[in-house]
């Protein structure tokens, strides 16, 4: 129980500190600390959740389909961040990464900021989508 509440709690923080500095355009070192420290935690709560259901505990369907979706969200969420880089390239009509290189120093931090703002959308998003799913997991337990 605590496991979860503070996955949900820190999942929560995450996905709204990620969600204020993505605003405010500020990448931030801490939100990808957060995110990753939530993401771990997730990983545990699915763990604890496998030994309790491997020692013959049965939560309700809907409390597995809810606590499982996180882990799948996030994984395709990381895929789509993977792309922001090319995806923003493309946007700007480079072919490569080795074409910004050739732009002035400000240029080059205008097209890094973009890329970071995407990235941290895509995971924003993957969090506050998670934040729901891990509470309606919470109320089906």
């Amino acid at each position: 129980m605590a496991v979860g509440i503070a996955t949900l709690a820190l999942t929560a923080l995450a996905g709204l500190y990620g969600a204020w500095r993505w605003w405010r355009l500020q990448p931030s070192a801490w939100f990808w600390r957060l995110l990753r420290a939530a993401q771990a935690l997730l990983v545990v709560q699915v763990a604890l959740g496998g030994v309790l259901v491997a020692t013959g505990r049965h939560p309700s369907n809907l409390h597995l389909i809810y606590g499982l979706v996180p882990i799948a969200i996030s994984f395709v969420a990381e895929q789509l961040r993977l792309a922001s880089a090319q995806m923003v390239l493309d946007a700007r009509g480079f072919d490569s990464a080795q074409e910004v290189g050739k732009l002035s120093a400000e240029d080059q931090r205008s097209i890094v900021l973009a890329i970071v703002l995407r990235e941290m959308g895509v995971m924003v998003l993957a969090m506050l989508v998670n934040v729901v799913l891990l509470a309606r997991a919470a109320g089906t337990g």
